[in-house]
């Protein structure tokens, strides 16, 4: 899917990124999505329902915000374009759109305290 090419009228001031670290798919976001670009990732083994994720098409993003004011775990982040495409490979655990990502092997991220730790590792409790 990586390889489409989109063609854009215009191109969007900001895009919609899902952390799916926080992302509980529970799929809130999707039925806001005006453009239909929110996709349910399955959970592991593809198991429907189990430990799925959701993802944002940056492709057909418009930037209209609603699923970020609507996610209930506040886990969608509106980025500027460009910041977008560079953040989303290391906020994405699974993807769909973009199936190489998930051959990456986990990258140290800031979380909100200022440590780092690997995508899809646990938070060390104090």
């Amino acid at each position: 899917m990586a390889d489409r090419v989109i063609q854009r009228k215009k191109k969007p001031i900001q895009l919609a990124v899902v952390d799916q670290n926080g992302c509980t798919g529970c799929e809130a976001c999707i039925q806001f999505c005006p453009v239909d670009c929110i996709l349910v990732v399955p959970g592991e083994g593809g198991i429907p329902g189990h430990y799925q994720l959701v993802e944002v098409d940056l492709d057909r993003c418009i930037g209209c915000t609603l699923c970020a004011k609507y996610c209930p775990w506040e886990t969608i982040y509106m980025l500027p374009y460009d910041e977008a495409y560079a953040r989303a490979p290391q906020l994405t655990l699974r993807s769909v759109w973009h199936p190489e990502w998930n051959e990456r092997p986990p990258v140290a991220v800031g979380t909100p305290a200022g440590g780092e730790r690997a995508l899809g590792e646990p938070t060390a409790e104090p």
